[in-house]
């Protein structure tokens, strides 16, 4: 009756032991799949002109949208964003900033007439010939995004809550 027992035993324990090398091999597998690089969503096109444009920059992420490919990146450890056109060509870059990166006026304007409205999103843009900021604030009833060239505050959009 021992000896069945003792049997039974070895059975079950060879047998967990098989599961057990299986479940790692399998954890294996999927950790090793999870940190594998996705597929290249960027045609050469833009990665050349990218390459070519920001040399140092490392690309961390792209969305490929209807006629432009967005690429955010990080070069001289700031995150920055670079939108495409599916032929390679520069369209923007924009980056997030916060106020104090504002020229004096603008940040002071932003204050003296937007009181009671806070900054929800603050970037500067780089187009072809436009240079701009734009700042997005909001009170509890209104969103208001303002557009700058660096002369003053134009309203470029706005909405009720």
């Amino acid at each position: 009756m021992k000896r069945s027992t003792n049997f039974i035993s070895q059975t079950i324990l060879k047998g967990s032991k098989k599961a057990a090398i299986m479940m790692a091999l399998f954890l294996t597998v999927c950790v090793s799949y999870s940190f594998a690089k996705p597929a290249d969503s960027v045609n050469g096109e833009i990665k050349t002109s990218f390459r070519k444009n920001f040399q140092n920059a490392q690309i961390m992420s792209t969305e490929s949208h209807k006629g432009f490919t967005k690429l955010t990146f990080k070069m001289d450890d700031i995150i920055m964003f670079a939108f495409y056109s599916d032929n390679g060509q520069l369209l923007a870059v924009t980056r997030n900033i916060v106020s104090s990166q504002l020229p004096y006026s603008l940040r002071t304007s932003l204050k003296n007439d937007y009181e009671g409205y806070w900054i929800t999103e603050l970037f500067e843009f780089t187009g072809d010939s436009d240079n701009a900021y734009y700042v997005s604030l909001e009170n509890t009833d209104k969103k208001i995004v303002l557009r700058s060239n660096g002369d003053g505050w134009e309203e470029y959009s706005s909405t009720k809550k």
